[in-house]
C-alpha cells in the first residue's frame, strides 16, 4: 500500500511540475522551432547545438554519482570501510534516481539527502557516513561556484563589462559569497569538535522535541528521534570527516569530478548561448549561476522553479545581457534540463521504490526456512 501511495505522490508531483512550468515549456517549443523567444526575442537557434544538452547533462548527473562512489571506493582502499562496489550501471541509475528527486518533489534539496540514505544502505553505508558525503558535495560545488564567481567578475572588470548601475549588485554576490563560505566553516568546525558534536545532538533533540509537541498542540511530546539516534548520526559525520583529514586523497577524485559536474551545470547555459550565436555572455552565466544556485537551494519549489529562473535572469540582465538573450537562455535551458530529468530518471526511480520491503520479506521466508522444523 505505501509504494502505491508513493508512486501516486510522485506522478503527482510530477503532474505539478510540468503543469507549473507549462507556459515556459510552450514558449521553449515556439522559440526553438518557430523563432519567437521569450520577451519578444527573435533569434535563429541552431537545433542540432541545442541537442547537445541531452548527453551533456546526463554525463552531468553520472559525475554526480561518482562523487559519492569514488570517495566510497576510495575508503575501501584504506580499509577503513567495507563498502560494497557498484558496476557502473548501478552508478549510473542511483545517479539518475538522485537527480529526478531533487527535481521533482518540494523539499530544499533535502529529499534527495533522504533519498541516497535509502539507496546507498544496501552498500553498507550508514546515514551519517552518506551524509558526510552529500555535504562534501555541496562543499565541492559551493567552492567551485565560488571560484567560478571570482573568475567571472574579475573577466567582467578587466574588460570593463560591468555596467555602473550593477556594482551593487557585484558586491552583494560578493558578500553573499562571503556568507556562504562562512557557513561552510561553521559546518566543518562543528563535524571536527566532539564536544561540539555533543552539544549540538543535545540542542537538535530538543528541538525536534519542541517542533513535534508544536505541531501536534501537545498531543505528542517527543518525536522518534531520539538523543542516542542523532548522536550516532552526527558521530558518523565526524568519523568521516576526521578520517578525510587524516588521509587527504580521499578526496582527490571527489573533488575532481565535483568540479566537473559543476562546470558541467554552467556548461548548460553556454550551450544554448551558442546556438543562439551569443557565447560572448558566459562570464555572465557564470555570476548568475552561482546566485541562482544558492537561492534555489533554499526553495522548496521543486528543483527552485520559479525562483531560480528569475534570479539567474535579473543577474544576467544587471551585468549587461539584453532580457530578451537572457530569458531564452535560461528558460530554454531550464526546460530541456527538466524533461531530460524526467525522462532519465523517473522508470529508474519507480523501479527502485517497487522494491521497498520485498528484501525484508525475502529474509524472513529464508529466517522461516531455516528454523522450520524437520516432519
Amino acid at each position: 500500500m505505501f509504494k502505491k501511495i508513493l508512486s501516486v505522490v510522485t506522478f503527482v508531483l510530477i503532474a505539478f511540475v510540468i503543469w507549473n512550468s507549462w507556459d515556459l515549456i510552450t514558449e521553449t517549443i515556439g522559440c526553438v522551432f518557430g523563432g519567437v523567444c521569450p520577451e519578444g526575442g527573435e533569434f535563429s537557434i541552431n537545433i542540432l547545438i541545442v541537442l547537445l544538452l541531452i548527453p551533456e547533462q546526463l554525463f552531468m548527473y553520472y559525475s554526480a554519482g561518482q562523487i559519492f562512489f569514488s570517495y566510497m571506493n576510495a575508503q575501501n582502499q584504506l580499509e577503513k570501510r567495507k563498502f560494497k562496489r557498484a558496476s557502473q550501471w548501478e552508478l549510473t541509475r542511483i545517479s539518475f534516481e538522485l537527480n529526478f528527486v531533487n527535481h521533482a518533489i518540494p523539499s530544499g534539496g533535502f529529499s534527495g539527502l533522504g533519498y541516497i540514505a535509502w539507496r546507498l544502505h544496501d552498500y553498507g553505508a550508514t546515514a551519517g557516513q552518506v551524509s558526510f558525503m552529500y555535504l562534501l558535495r555541496y562543499m565541492i560545488t559551493v567552492c567551485a561556484n565560488q571560484t567560478q564567481t571570482i573568475i567571472a567578475i574579475i573577466v567582467l572588470w578587466v574588460t570593463g563589462s560591468i555596467p555602473e548601475g550593477a556594482l551593487w549588485m557585484v558586491g552583494l554576490i560578493g558578500l553573499l559569497s562571503v556568507g556562504v563560505i562562512l557557513a561552510v566553516v561553521a559546518g566543518i568546525i562543528i563535524a571536527s569538535n566532539r564536544k561540539l558534536i555533543d552539544w549540538f545532538s543535545k540542542i537538535s533533540s530538543k528541538f525536534l522535541d519542541w517542533g513535534i509537541k508544536t505541531i501536534t498542540f501537545g498531543r505528542k511530546t517527543s518525536s522518534k528521534l531520539k538523543y542516542t539516534t542523532i548522536h550516532k548520526f552526527f558521530l558518523d559525520l565526524h568519523e568521516d570527516f576526521l578520517l578525510a583529514r587524516k588521509h587527504k586523497k580521499i578526496l582527490i577524485k571527489p573533488i575532481l569530478w565535483g568540479v566537473l559536474y559543476n562546470f558541467l551545470e554552467i556548461a548548460t547555459y553556454e550551450i544554448v548561448a551558442l546556438a543562439m550565436g551569443h557565447g560572448e555572455i558566459f562570464p555572465q552565466i557564470m555570476v548568475a549561476e552561482a546566485l541562482s544556485s544558492v537561492i534555489g537551494a533554499f526553495l522548496l519549489t521543486p528543483g527552485g522553479v520559479g525562483g531560480y529562473e528569475g534570479a539567474m535572469i535579473a543577474v544576467m540582465v544587471g551585468l549587461g545581457t539584453s532580457l530578451p538573450v537572457a530569458s531564452t537562455v535560461v528558460i530554454v535551458t531550464r526546460v530541456i534540463v527538466l524533461l531530460n530529468t524526467i525522462v532519465s530518471g523517473y522508470g529508474f526511480y519507480q523501479n527502485a521504490i517497487s522494491k521497498i520491503g520485498k528484501k525484508d520479506r525475502e529474509k524472513i521466508l529464508k529466517m522461516n526456512e531455516e528454523n522450520k522444523v524437520p516432519d
